[in-house]
């Protein structure tokens, strides 16, 4: 059976003191770590072959033990990130002010810059909250890890909101666990109702949950992307029509736009004097094909990427059969062989099988490399 993290084992948070970002200022309770091993938890994993157990109550174990995992990852991820921190200000207090030494640090103990400050940014939030009482100590270990570090970058609004969350739960005596699934809804109905690009009208029905908030948040997401004029012509169209069906069509509208706007400005056939790229859009609209227009303008800019990609990965693989060629010779027939099979690829006409090659169904794709410089075939 799993039992729940038992309070006299092992502490990672001293609920006792107030966290601040100066060194020292966490305690960590003294521990015999000689002795210390997972019995001290009271970590026990259900057999999967005991068939006595119920699917239910298996699953059940399961989760609990995921859980108290969870709980020391998270903390053990903070005070990494405390100690990191006080490594850091030390070096940068006494080192060559590059922060040298707090680098060589990290590369005894293998861990990377990036990985570093990840978890010191992980320290400072966590302090940050405890310190201006958005959470209490013992509060933390309601949390996965994932949920905490969304509550972390979350705006002070959301914050305050996974407190009350806590807070209630704790009243009811449920103790419920803070999902980072739980975090983004709380996180998605604030941005969508401090949002300034929703019409009141529409913000009305979310407050009375006639319009659920799950509609509104992608509108809001794909409506940041757009310049002021289309989030205005959006706007309206919402606002005559402040339904779910008129919403949707909204989003889908939204994303299309997006998608053809930011496209059309990689696609280099289309930076060519002469075409308005707002009025080809303004004529999607009024015909209804918008949808397509996007994706035939975003399917141009990755074909031209491929092109390009193709190209450069063709001149790089002449290189490098020269090189081999050269470095080959009659002690190594193989090699030579493989250059052999390898050479139409490296012609300036580039055959390739689309299927099996077998199959009746199969075609043979032929791509032609011309020079870049004079528009010539290149010489093979």
């Amino acid at each position: 059976m799993v039992h729940a993290l038992p309070t006299n084992s092992l502490h990672l948070v001293n609920a006792h003191s107030t966290p601040t970002h100066h060194a020292g200022s966490h305690r960590i309770h003294e521990l015999n770590w000689s002795s210390l091993d997972l019995t001290d938890v009271e970590l026990q994993i259900p057999d999967p072959e005991d068939e006595r157990l119920a699917e239910p109550e298996f699953w059940k174990q399961i989760e609990s033990a995921w859980q108290i995992c969870d709980r020391f990852d998270l903390q053990t991820e903070i005070w990494r990130g405390r100690i990191l921190r006080s490594v850091r200000d030390r070096e940068k207090r006494g080192g060559d002010g590059r922060g040298t030494g707090f680098l060589n640090w990290l590369k005894e103990r293998e861990i990377s810059k990036t990985q570093a400050y990840s978890l010191i940014e992980l320290a400072n939030s966590a302090d940050d909250l405890l310190e201006d009482g958005i959470l209490q100590p013992e509060a933390v270990n309601r949390f996965s890890k994932r949920a905490f570090i969304e509550t972390a970058q979350a705006a002070p609004e959301v914050q305050q909101m996974v407190s009350d969350l806590i807070k209630e739960s704790t009243e009811s005596g449920s103790n419920q666990r803070i999902t980072r699934r739980e975090v983004r809804h709380l996180n998605d109905e604030w941005t969508t109702m401090s949002s300034d690009l929703l019409p009141p009208a529409l913000k009305e029905k979310a407050a009375s949950s006639t319009i659920p908030t799950r509609y509104l948040t992608p509108l809001v997401k794909e409506m940041e992307k757009l310049p002021e004029v289309h989030q205005t012509s959006i706007q309206a169209e919402i606002s005559a029509n402040p339904d779910v069906e008129t919403v949707k069509q909204a989003t889908a509208e939204a994303r299309y736009l997006a998608k053809y706007l930011s496209a059309a400005t990689q696609v280099q056939a289309l930076s060519q004097p002469g075409l308005n790229l707002e009025l080809a859009l303004e004529e999607a609209l009024r015909i209804g094909c918008l949808s397509s227009t996007a994706d035939l303008v975003n399917l141009a800019a990755q074909l031209e990427q491929s092109a390009i990609k193709l190209f450069t990965t063709w001149k790089r693989l002449n290189q490098l059969s020269e090189r081999v060629y050269l470095d080959s010779g009659a002690s190594t027939p193989h090699l030579r062989s493989l250059l052999a099979y390898l050479a139409p690829l490296t012609h300036e006409i580039i055959e390739v099988n689309l299927g099996d090659p077998s199959s009746s169904l199969s075609r043979l794709i032929r791509l032609q490399v011309l020079n870049d410089d004079q528009d010539e075939p290149i010489e093979t």
